[in-house]
């Protein structure tokens, strides 16, 4: 049976700690017991680790030998639109339970200015979200969350990708990664409530993107994010 994995808050040397509401959950809802052996995912290593001290606020583990633990079976970097908080919130909980390597929040034309404005200060709070969802699918790596950027700056910085579009209404993401020939390794764009606009499409046709469809049914952001995932890696795996 696989032992029960966590992801380390801290790190020093061969010591990693638990705090806060993993610790208690630890210390209080599972028992654990000095002495009890886990798995801790930390500095991207995942190792095994024997509890040395714990309470109901802090967990202390000493760390032993490396686990042997599969990497993605594909690099999938999501770049996905601000749009309303609490559903994107749940689009960043489910893309890391199926394995996205990393999540890119891009501040699109129709994002709305004040979700814009107030997407810098939620960084932390969506780190926070993919940890513990990364723990719960008892991931071997952790996503990264990048700092919101406008999609100029986010497509400077990169290859070229696919990118979901309500315009394209014949070319199939499925194809398109079949055409591409992608490998492993992935960008993946997806657009606001109400689609990219036909400038940002033309942004992404010159930084050579090609554009993809999910079918003739208009999807709502959260739901084209998960679907296109979940296509990308039965595709590429």
């Amino acid at each position: 049976m696989t032992r029960r994995r966590w992801i380390a808050d801290e790190l020093t040397g061969d010591r990693a700690t638990l705090r806060g509401q993993n610790a208690y959950h630890l210390a209080r809802v599972l028992r654990a017991k000095v002495g009890q052996q886990f798995d801790i995912l930390a500095d991207s290593r995942l190792r095994q680790a024997r509890i040395l001290m714990l309470s109901d606020d802090r967990v202390e583990f000493e760390l032993g030998d490396e686990v042997p633990a599969p990497g993605l079976p594909v690099e999938i970097t999501l770049l996905l639109s601000i749009f309303k908080f609490d559903r994107m919130e749940w689009v960043l909980e489910k893309a890391t339970e199926l394995g996205v390597a990393s999540i890119v929040p891009v501040i699109a034309r129709r994002t709305e200015t004040h979700l814009a404005s107030a997407a810098v200060k939620r960084v932390d709070r969506w780190q926070r979200i993919v940890h513990e969802a990364a723990q719960q699918a008892r991931r071997a790596s952790l996503p990264e969350v990048a700092r919101p950027e406008k999609l100029n700056v986010v497509l400077a910085d990169g290859g070229p990708g696919i990118v979901l579009a309500e315009a394209e209404q014949e070319i199939l993401l499925k194809k398109v990664l079949a055409d591409m020939k992608a490998g492993k390794t992935i960008r993946l764009a997806v657009g606001p409530e109400g689609g990219w606009t036909n400038d940002e499409l033309e942004t992404f046709q010159k930084a050579q993107w090609r554009a993809a469809s999910l079918g003739k049914n208009i999807l709502r952001a959260e739901t084209a994010a998960i679907a296109a995932l979940a296509v990308a890696i039965s595709e590429l795996t």
